[in-house]
């Protein structure tokens, strides 16, 4: 558990829990007077908005962008984990309205609920713009996570009348009213990045949010997704390069920390490289539970599990990490690659979290080795590899988000790793790609010396020559897998009807449909607003 987290949430608790368990939100409630003069009581209320998409992100949502991208392969064992096919569907890129995964609809559109009520008992359109920013800034990211999922969303800018249609709109439109609240916004957003500011919308995760817009702006601008190509003209491309010179040159955010240390279960507001994150903490704020996927189903099996202490509730151990995935963590000396497990596992350290010399032994006598290649029983949408020791050990697993063994045995699998959303290393390498698209070049930064900034501080091989678009998305599938933006990196490269895992041409309900860069509005959703029109290919 982290102290840090208590720092910055403490005044707006209160706020915060019932606003992660209470969807109910009544939209038309207003305060006649609220004490807009007080730091603390514009801080409680303003908690109630910051974390609505918390528990999602910690699960459901970091299954649809894992799994539908080359990263991993949603497999099951003897239908233990197929539950319905919510895991292999995304897999397949076979989408199903009804897929579980997809839920993340209703907690978002709640979250922006969230926003306008806030901006409402503010003041509305007479509010202290600096007063609202934040709500404002929450709610452009609430919708740039259903846009970039859903394609055309509903913009959500106001507390609707009793009677009032709601009506969705062209993604392109919701593409600019996000682009068009951020820039608003900007003048009124604390500039610090310090434990006061942590987990919440600042300058500089306003700036990192329009950074992702403009570089996807092609895509999300160009009417019909299937028509979208890599090499659309991107008219923001420079506008991209503007805002990440603006964070570059804060000189508040930089790659000191260790590449494997900052995604521990202790990390937090001291990550120099973390611009927004999501914070967890398996008593106060749970919810993350990426760990509980990616590891061996039967841990507890053996001597004292690998993670250096027993987990005491089962692993679902179903994101297998696909061969092809894989194959990016070769370089010599790359850090990174010790966030794999692959071959013969060892126990960790409890307390380092670092490896030892010590086989993990499966019930005490059988070396657990991961395989690279995945084999299934059968030819498919099971992807089924068996409920047994072969079974459980069919692809390498990632460890990126290390869980520690005590939290999840004693707090219901709950992990207290913070999730990053927008880190400094991507601005690095999101400039570098927006140069080689045809940026202007700025502050004498070239696609080289940018790339290498990632590559020296993991201490991989340096790039000799400019990089290419293709170095730049095998780097970015290095740098941040499993932080959930695999699928919109391959989306913009042209790379997300490729081959990989078993979404392989000729598989059984395999796509390859361009429709499918977007997912399907989930059916819940569709049931109560009947007046929408299914997503086209669904």
């Amino acid at each position: 558990m982290k102290n840090n987290f208590k720092l910055f949430m403490a005044a707006g608790f209160c706020g915060l829990m019932a606003g992660c368990t209470d969807l109910d939100v009544d939209v038309k409630s207003q305060y006649t007077e609220y004490p807009s003069d007080s730091d603390i009581a514009i801080e409680a209320k303003m908690a109630d908005v910051y974390y609505a998409f918390r528990e999602k992100l910690g699960n459901e949502y970091n299954r649809t962008q894992t799994l539908s991208s080359d990263e991993a392969t949603g497999i099951s064992f003897d239908a233990d984990y197929y539950d319905g096919g919510t895991y292999c569907h995304l897999s397949l890129h076979n989408f199903m309205p009804s897929d579980g995964g997809l839920s993340y609809w209703t907690d978002l559109s709640s979250g922006i609920t969230r926003c306008n009520q806030v901006i409402n008992d503010f003041g509305g359109d007479e509010a202290d713009p600096a007063i609202v920013a934040p709500a404002k800034v929450m709610r452009a990211f609430y919708h740039f996570i259903l846009m970039d999922s859903f394609g055309d969303v509903p913009i959500m800018d106001h507390i609707p009348e009793e009677d009032e249609a709601v009506v969705r709109s062209p993604r392109a439109e919701v593409a600019e009213f996000i682009e068009r609240e951020l820039i608003d916004c900007l003048p009124y957003l604390n500039e610090k990045s310090d434990a006061s500011t942590y987990g919440k919308p600042n300058k500089w995760m306003a700036e990192a949010l329009l950074v992702k817009l403009y570089i996807n702006w092609a895509v999300y601008t160009c009417g019909d997704v299937t028509t979208y190509t890599p090499d659309m003209p991107n008219a923001k491309l420079d506008d991209c390069v503007r805002y990440c010179d603006e964070i570059i040159q804060s000189g508040l955010f930089d790659l000191s920390d260790d590449f494997r240390r900052k995604f521990f279960p202790d990390n937090g507001n001291h990550i120099k490289d973390f611009i927004y994150a999501m914070p967890y903490d398996c008593v106060s704020a749970p919810g993350m539970y990426y760990g509980r996927f990616r590891t061996f189903r039967r841990i507890d099996d053996g001597n004292g599990g690998y993670y250096g202490g027993e987990m005491g509730n089962s692993c679902a151990g179903n994101y297998a990490m696909n061969p092809e995935f894989s194959d990016l963590f070769v370089l010599e000396g790359d850090r990174r690659n010790d966030c794999l497990l692959r071959d013969t596992v060892y126990k960790f350290d409890g307390a380092t979290y670092e490896p030892t010399d010590e086989v993990f032994l499966y019930q005490n006598e059988l070396p657990l080795v991961f395989t690279k290649t995945i084999t299934l029983k059968e030819v498919n949408e099971q992807l089924n590899t068996g409920a047994d020791f072969n079974g459980w050990r069919q692809g390498y697993r990632s460890i990126k988000f290390y869980p520690d063994p005590t939290e999840y045995r004693e707090h219901s699998r709950s992990q207290s790793n913070d999730v990053p959303i927008f880190r400094y290393a991507d601005i690095l390498l999101t400039k570098a790609e927006a140069i080689l698209r045809g940026a202007s070049v700025t502050n004498n930064d070239t696609p080289l010396s940018l790339f290498n900034q990632i590559r020296a501080y993991v201490n991989a091989p340096l790039l000799a020559g400019a990089p290419t678009l293709q170095d730049i998305l095998d780097e970015r599938g290095r740098e941040f897998f499993d932080e959930n933006w695999r699928r919109n990196d391959m989306i913009r490269f042209g790379t997300f009807e490729s081959e990989f895992g078993f979404h392989k041409q000729g598989f059984p309900t395999a796509r390859f449909d361009k429709e499918c860069r977007i997912f399907p509005v989930p059916q819940d959703v569709m049931n109560a607003n009947t007046n929408w029109v299914q997503n086209p290919g669904y």
